[in-house]
Parts: C-alpha cells; structure tokens; sequence
C-alpha cells in the first residue's frame, strides 16, 4: 500500500470513528433540543466525509456502500457541495443567490406564509427559524435546508418525516461500515459538553429578518448567503470545539475548522472583487477588515489550497512530499509542508484565532447595517 492511500485510510478511520462517538453522544446526553438542531449544523461534515470516501474505493470496505441509493448519493453530493459556498463551480456567486432566493426563501414563504384563514392574523405568521447557543446564531431553518442536500419539495411534503429517516438510515449504514461505533469507549465530543438550556428557538418573518440584517433591504438574497457563513462560523467557533484544547486537536474537529474557514474567507473575497454585487460602503469595509488581515492570507495563501484539497478529498496533492509524511503526527506532518513557520499546535491557534475574528466581525456586521 502507498503512503497516499494509508493517508487516506486513516483520515476515513479518523473521520468514522467520530461520527460514532458523536452519535454515541447524542443518543446519551439525552436533550432533545441539543440532539435535534446539533445533527442540523453538522449534516454537511456527514455527506462530505461519505462523498470522498465513496471516490476512493482502494482504502474503504468494498461493501460499505452496497445499500447507498442513487437518491442519497444525489443529497449527499449536493450537500457536500454546498460547503463550497461560492466556490462552488456549477453555481458561483449568482446560481447561490439564485438558488437561496428561489429554492429556499421563495418556497419556505409559500409553505408557511399565508395559511390562516384570519387575514388579520397573517402579520404574525413566520417562515424562518433561528437557532442560537449562548446568544450566538448557531443554524437557520434556511441555512439547514440550504447544506442538507434535499429538493425543497420533499423536504417540505408532508410524509412526517419519512422521507428524510429513509436518507439518514442509509447515511448510517455507510457510516457504520467504514468503522463508526455507537458503542465505542473513546474520547468524549462537543455534544457531551453542550446545555441544552443554553440552545434558544425563536421565529421570525424572512422578509423582515433579512432587511435588517448585513447589506440592507436591498439585497435579501446576499443577506440570507451571509446569514449562512454566519451561522458556519459560529457552530466552528462556539460549538465544535466545546471542551477540547485547541492546541490538540483530533483530526476531524480540525478539519472541519480549517474547510469552513477556507470557504468562508474565499467565498466573502469573490463577493468583494465582483463589482455585480452592490454593497454598500459600509459592507465593503466590513469585508476589507476581515480580509486585509496576516492571518487571513497565511490561511488562505495560493500554497495552502492543497493542504484544504487534502482535508476535503483525502489523498495527498502532488505538492506533498510522501517522505516527509509522518502517520503518527497530525494531520499525518503535513502542516509543516505547507506552513514553514507553524507546528500542529500554532497553526491550529491561528485558524482559532481568525475563525473568532471572522465570527465577532460578521455578527456585528449582521446587526449594524
């Protein structure tokens, strides 16, 4: 076996060992509102970490996706795809845009707007649900529906649930036979960690919502995209980390971190430089301070973009150096190739470092418009 496909193993093994210990927790923490909104902001890490272990045949059981429908590998691609944000190549800055407004806002509003028979009373009816921890903005019911890879008409049909637990079982099952355990004894997650007490509900009108919020009532679309990185780095910020040292990081928790903030930062520049997006001056500013920044550039540099390939896909890009890869070390010693000045540890305190300065900055930006 090659160096690049026991880079692969161990990053499917590292991957599936967390989910069952997640699970595990999930299943004995026992508060409803932690285990129903968690798997929410989590439901793209899943499709992501099955999409590329499906792609690589060689380091996986070759059973492990016999009971994989064609209909949950669509949701799963489509998941996995929208952590790209507006990265992603079939869609870019407008097909997002298009999408949020026609797919999410449009039909959210058309199913739960409208329904009572008391005219007077429609002023009070509401189509968007915001979920936060500690005061934090954690998940939207669009952001949620905009990373689970579901058509909205099924997602919103009403079968009580079925249609989803059929996806979700099959995810499992994958899950499951490429290592995950619900009865493993390793390393307490975020979710043992977390108070349900601190988890708040609250429903709001989109329309109003979102003319509030970031760029104005100009941009509802834009504004409810930007909702989206604000809840993806606050979940990274607030959530994923609950009771772990920064400093040590397992495998899974940090790559997570690392893709989201890549995706963010890159997904907030492309909207900066296209002149097709009107934002105001004060927006602009917004984005120059987040941007123009040391941390940021380290993070986001032309020569990290295959240490992100790595995290994502899970082989080894051919920029890596196979002799310097060192199994034992994390992230296999591959942080070294790819940031001279940093260890683990260091770089792993500057991605902290700028996804909490990425999250202060779009949470303020949400709220001073």
């Amino acid at each position: 076996m090659s160096v690049n496909d026991d880079v692969i193993k161990a990053g499917v093994a590292s991957d599936a060992d967390y989910i069952g210990r997640l699970f595990r927790d999930f299943q004995s923490v026992n508060d409803a509102s932690v285990s129903s909104i968690m798997p929410l902001c989590m439901a793209p890490y899943f499709s992501l970490m099955l999409h590329e272990a499906k792609r690589k045949p060689q380091a996986i059981t070759p059973t492990a996706f016999d009971g994989f429908s064609a209909e949950a590998e669509e949701v799963c691609a489509r998941a996995r795809h929208s952590l790209k944000l507006f990265e992603d190549t079939q869609r870019y800055i407008d097909g997002q845009l298009r999408f949020f407004r026609d797919e999410i806002l449009d039909k959210h509003s058309e199913y739960f707007l409208r329904n009572t028979w008391l005219w007077l009373a429609r002023r009070w009816e509401k189509d968007l649900g915001l979920f936060t921890y500690e005061g934090a903005l954690v998940t939207t019911s669009h952001a949620a529906t905009f990373h689970l890879g579901v058509e909205t008409e099924k997602l919103l049909q009403e079968d009580n649930g079925a249609y989803m637990l059929s996806i979700m079982q099959q995810f499992g099952r994958c899950f499951r036979a490429l290592g995950a355990r619900m009865d493993t004894q390793g390393g307490e997650t975020f979710v043992h960690y977390l108070s349900g007490t601190n988890l708040k509900s609250l429903d709001a009108r989109a329309s109003m919502y979102y003319a509030q919020a970031f760029n104005g009532a100009a941009t509802p679309a834009i504004n409810g995209v930007l909702t989206d990185f604000q809840v993806r780095m606050n979940f990274i910020d607030r959530i994923i980390t609950a009771g772990a040292d920064i400093r040590n990081l397992e495998y899974t928790v940090f790559k997570i971190r690392y893709v989201t903030l890549y995706q963010v930062l890159l997904s907030l520049k492309l909207l900066k430089e296209d002149a097709r997006y009107p934002l105001s001056p004060s927006s602009s500013a917004v984005l120059e301070k987040i941007l123009d920044t040391d941390s940021v550039r380290a993070i986001t540099d032309g020569t990290a973009r295959e240490f992100r390939n790595t995290l994502m896909h899970y082989n080894l890009l051919k920029g890596a150096d196979a002799g310097k890869v060192d199994m034992r070390q994390p992230i296999f010693g591959l942080v070294p190739q790819y940031f001279p000045a940093y260890d683990f540890g260091q770089l792993s305190e500057l991605v902290d470092a700028c996804i909490s300065e990425t999250a202060g900055s779009l949470n303020s930006w949400a709220r001073d418009m």
